[in-house]
């Protein structure tokens, strides 16, 4: 690939991380520690981590049926390939709540990334701000709000050249706030108070999962870290002066009493909560967008819409819920049919590589959300896992782009530039090996 004299454009030329692999090889005999295969990435990771570190991610409920959907949806959508488009300066950016961010990929909130590295999620704060990309934040995290933020603008600071604008003063980059809502309402407002306070402008509620879903890999091995003595998953909580001030003296005798009360608490929110949390959060935030994350139906998306959310997030929780549910990917059609081109929808579970990310916004998708494939990277090598992982992502979405003849991400992919093929039978792995 030649790297000179290439066009600059709206977006990186992200595409060039596959010639620095190859010439890092070639010239310096130096090969990727780990394979970016999405199936061997996965199968490397569980070798990495012991299994209460490895399942916390990816266990999914029941069979798996669910976990499964979600990747043969994404099989018999088909790229149309055009020949003869100038593609030589790609679009891959997108407008996203008032901040232009250079692809359509964010950082999915995942809990207690201590289990993965001891820097938790200070990495793919970091490497999030050292993109550009959006980087969610989980209420069940194993850093302080305060100590995300910095990293994120640590790695904002650090990069060169990426296009992020937006309206958040107190952020470098932008970052999103994902809250699992209990029914303390003071502890609600204090987290939402500090998210803001530390640049997070835009607030996701997971309104999926009060209740954990049955797992059978973590029921096997009693896999619920927040009951073991030692590990992770009460720093959110910790950090909170509310929730210390309320629950300190029970959280010493009860290592639970965070996670119990404040985030998986089994009893379920209705709209009339979800209407007063957004009220919290616009006089919290003067009026910042509020999303809901779990959706799967046109009828939700159509509710959210009408009690003031700015967008949803069509999301099965990666298959962790509910198992024989549809594919986050055909409940996608429904609520674009619902409230396309009125609110904004991102859509989450299931993306593994560049033609997927394609294809959920061929289909609607104004962004989407990649979560399991950044933990499998950090699993490795911490920061530079991390980086690799995303940037090859990036790197897939920019060649897929090019080679199959689409310009614009925003203007080229839409539903017209895919054909949907029922007949056939996702390949099982290993089958699939290479």
């Amino acid at each position: 690939m030649d790297a000179d004299n290439k066009p600059k454009g709206p977006s990186p030329h992200y595409s060039l991380y596959q010639r620095q692999v190859f010439r890092k090889g070639g010239e310096q005999g130096v090969l990727p520690s780990f394979s970016v295969h999405p199936q061997q990435l996965q199968d490397s990771t569980k070798k990495k981590l012991n299994d209460r570190s490895y399942f916390y991610a990816n266990s999914n409920a029941g069979l798996g049926w669910t976990d499964h959907a979600n990747r043969e949806a994404f099989y018999h959508w088909r790229i149309i390939p055009r020949m003869l488009v100038d593609t030589n300066v790609r679009d891959l950016s997108v407008n996203l709540f008032g901040h232009r961010i250079p692809a359509p990929i964010l950082f999915a909130p995942i809990g207690i990334n201590k289990l993965y590295n001891p820097e938790g999620e200070l990495v793919p704060a970091k490497i999030a701000g050292e993109l550009g990309l959006p980087y969610c934040l989980s209420t069940a995290a194993s850093q302080s709000i305060e100590d995300v933020a910095a990293a994120n603008d640590a790695g904002a600071a650090s990069a060169k050249g990426h296009i992020t604008g937006q309206d958040n003063e107190k952020a470098k980059s932008p970052r999103f706030f994902q809250l699992y809502m209990g029914h303390d309402d003071d502890v609600t407002v204090s987290l939402l108070t500090r998210a803001w306070n530390s640049g997070f402008d835009v607030c996701m509620l997971t309104v999926d999962t009060w209740q954990l879903g049955w797992r059978t890999t973590d029921i096997d091995i009693a896999n619920y870290v927040f009951y073991y003595p030692g590990t992770p998953g009460n720093e959110m909580g910790e950090s909170d002066a509310t929730f210390m001030r309320k629950y300190g003296n029970e959280l010493s005798c009860d290592k639970g009493t965070w996670i119990d009360k404040c985030v998986w608490h089994g009893k379920a929110h209705t709209w009339d909560k979800v209407r007063w949390v957004i009220k919290e959060w616009h006089h919290i935030s003067g009026g910042r967008p509020f999303l809901l994350k779990g959706i799967q139906t046109g009828e939700d998306a159509q509710a959210a819409l009408e009690v003031g959310c700015a967008g949803v997030v069509v999301s099965n929780h990666a298959g962790r819920q509910v198992d024989g549910a549809i594919s986050s990917l055909d409940a996608l059609e429904d609520v674009v049919n619902a409230v396309g081109g009125k609110t904004t929808i991102l859509f989450d579970s299931g993306i593994r590589t560049g033609s997927d990310v394609f294809k959920a916004i061929a289909l609607g998708a104004d962004a989407v959300l990649v979560g399991r494939l950044w933990v499998w990277g950090m699993s490795h090598e911490g920061e530079a896992g991390c980086r690799h992982v995303m940037k090859s992502l990036l790197a897939d979405l920019d060649i897929t782009m090019t080679v199959s003849g689409y310009r614009s991400i925003a203007e080229d992919v839409n539903r017209h530039a895919l054909k949907r093929c029922p007949q056939g039978t996702m390949p099982e792995w290993p089958r699939t090996r290479l």
